[in-house]
């Protein structure tokens, strides 16, 4: 019923009674408030694709991430203890394409540019990044109780030193970073022997800016170095990140060896064992929580983009206010363009706006310059007033009308 919603006029009203759960509500408050506004001020070209119904519906997600051979493939296997259709694990490079493995009928592997074009899969968004990068990406389905609750997307590895100047067909960073956004956890994977982040990974872990809670680091194979040198390397674990992610709290590294193997005591010793059985007993309570947690997650994303939404309105429809009405149009883009930080802090000023909700310059620059200024919509404050209504009494209601579906 609610996955006709989206095919109807935008703004259409729906009736609240045919609203029966809190992903509903969602879809309802999207459709008629958040969507008119993201259309007008082309919000899907600047920071992301229109929702469609599948997106609401989709389970959770988990994405590992990390250089190749720290064991990504293994830990999936590890979980689900079987290895699902078209797993390649070896210490080459050997997964050389974003895999997302999700529940089926049977075992089968559904090539990149079939599923982008299926609506009942929330991937549709990925056709943005085009043929060289469909090609290198496929479902693999298999029936499995684990995968009835949550998704994995296997990455490739993120290459280093000499790998790295050979360029791929595709912007690996923006999908990294889309992954990032639709994901309910990131694991970001690490051996003893890999600890020096090359520049990808550094670009990769940038893009995951504005998803710091998501993400979990995963020092695996531990138990190939003994108690000593474990100690040591997880210093160096710590020093490189606090280099790369710019956070003043310590993020939760989870220490132990995710396969199917027994632990090597003979590394390890007898306290390493210990230590690793109760690392993963935490990590596994982590992974169980997210089916809970899902629901809080969706709104909890469902809000950070209507406030995003909402500030990108807010800087388009301030760059059309400074646009001449007659001359000299090119020279004021121009100059808008070269003070666009100054233009944010203006906004941000005469709006109250919270600077944490504005987006990177550098980005946007690189964005807008495509773009002709003159026409851009000017701000409508109905449709921004609808969107602060929506998050200031819609969604509340709608938490006091309906409790988490998977309590």
């Amino acid at each position: 019923m609610s996955a006709n919603w989206f095919n109807s006029k935008s703004g259409k009203k729906i009736a609240m009674k045919s609203v029966t759960s809190i992903i509903d509500g969602l879809k309802k408050a999207y459709i008629e408030k958040l969507r008119p506004l993201e259309k007008t001020y082309q919000y899907n070209d600047f920071v992301s694709p229109l929702l469609t119904s599948s997106d609401f519906d989709a389970k959770p997600m988990i994405m590992l991430l990390g250089q190749y051979s720290t064991g990504k493939t293994t830990f999936i296997k590890h979980l689900l203890k079987s290895s699902y259709p078209g797993s390649h694990i070896g210490p080459e490079p050997t997964t050389d394409r974003f895999v997302v493995v999700t529940t089926g009928p049977d075992e089968r592997c559904i090539p990149g540019n079939t599923i982008a074009v299926q609506a009942d899969m929330p991937y549709s968004g990925l056709s943005a990044f085009g043929t060289a990068f469909l090609s290198k990406f496929e479902c693999s389905q298999m029936p499995h109780p684990l995968l009835d609750h949550i998704s994995f997307v296997d990455t490739p590895g993120v290459l280093s030193g000499e790998k790295q100047r050979t360029q791929r067909s595709y912007d690996f960073t923006g999908v990294t970073s889309w992954f990032a956004a639709k994901s309910d956890l990131i694991l970001l994977l690490f051996d003893p022997h890999k600890l020096d982040i090359s520049d990808e990974f550094k670009r990769v872990i940038g893009s995951l800016r504005g998803h710091d809670d998501k993400i979990r680091i995963v020092l695996n194979k531990a138990d190939q170095v003994d108690a000593q040198q474990l100690m040591r390397v997880y210093g160096a674990l710590l020093w490189s990140l606090g280099k790369v992610l710019n956070t003043p709290e310590v993020m939760r590294v989870y220490i132990g060896s995710f396969n199917d193997k027994p632990i090597r005591e003979t590394a390890a010793g007898p306290l390493g064992s210990e230590l690793f059985v109760r690392e993963q007993e935490d990590l596994l309570s982590d992974l169980n929580d997210i089916p809970k947690k899902a629901c809080d997650r969706r709104i909890n994303e469902f809000v950070k983009r209507a406030r995003s939404a909402k500030v990108h309105a807010h800087i388009v429809g301030h760059l059309k206010n400074q646009m001449p009405a007659l001359m000299g149009k090119a020279k004021a883009q121009q100059k808008l363009l070269e003070t666009l930080d100054e233009q944010f802090a203006k906004v941000q000023k005469e709006m109250h706006l919270p600077p944490g909700d504005f987006p990177s310059v550098d980005e946007y620059r690189d964005t807008l310059s495509a773009y002709n200024f003159d026409r851009f919509e000017r701000l409508h404050t109905k449709m921004v007033k609808d969107v602060d209504d929506m998050l200031a009494y819609d969604i509340p209601d709608l938490l006091k009308q309906f409790r988490n579906p998977y309590e």
